[in-house]
């Protein structure tokens, strides 16, 4: 499965990284491929949860315009 992430760096130059349609579900990593590295893990293991919980697994997500 593939999922949409958001990777930003932070004040610190630490990599943070999200997955917008797992709430909740964030990482983060001194690089950007070990926080990339971290996220995929944190997905696995956000979904398990989610799973044995009987949430949903992902939330919907989408795109709006905004004008200037």
């Amino acid at each position: 499965m593939k999922f949409p992430v958001i990777i930003d760096r932070d004040e610190d130059g630490m990599w943070i990284a999200e997955c917008p349609s797992i709430p909740g579900c964030v990482s983060q990593g001194s690089t950007k491929v070990s926080a990339l590295d971290n996220i995929r893990a944190a997905i696995k293991l956000c979904l398990e949860v989610r799973a044995e919980r009987g949430m949903p697994l992902t939330v919907e997500t989408c795109q709006v315009e905004v004008t200037a």
